[in-house]
């Protein structure tokens, strides 16, 4: 067994590369010599978001709190709230942030994956 303490990881601002708004994030978990899982735990402030991108393996959206929007790419956006949870298939297009005139968190589960930054959401996407 390994356990992960949240207060050893300090949150960092987002990168501006990667992410629209304003957002927060820390790697809270992760075990490259075992299972190839890593967990991040994101913030995001209205109207912040992630940029489009994919995974080479499945991620799973945790909605820790507030309201959280995500978008597959050619699907209409929809919003999850604390409480809900997101699979995301490998390969697939997509984006998540804070749901217009909210701020939300998740823990982002991805398993065995490595992730390929795409452009910016488009303002008339995200709201």
């Amino acid at each position: 067994m390994r356990i992960f303490r949240g207060v050893a990881t300090p949150f960092e601002i987002a990168d501006t590369t990667t992410f629209s708004g304003r957002a927060r994030r820390r790697r809270l978990a992760s075990d490259d010599a075992g299972v190839p899982v890593v967990v991040h735990h994101v913030e995001f402030e209205p109207g912040a978001r992630t940029h489009w991108h994919t995974h080479s393996g499945p991620q799973w959206l945790l909605i820790v709190s507030g309201r959280v929007r995500v978008q597959t790419w050619g699907e209409p956006a929809r919003d999850v709230d604390a409480g809900d949870a997101v699979a995301i298939q490998p390969g697939e297009k997509h984006w998540h942030g804070a749901a217009p005139g909210s701020g939300g968190a998740h823990y982002a589960v991805n398993v065995n994956a490595k992730t390929d930054w795409l452009e910016p959401v488009d303002e008339r996407e995200a709201t």
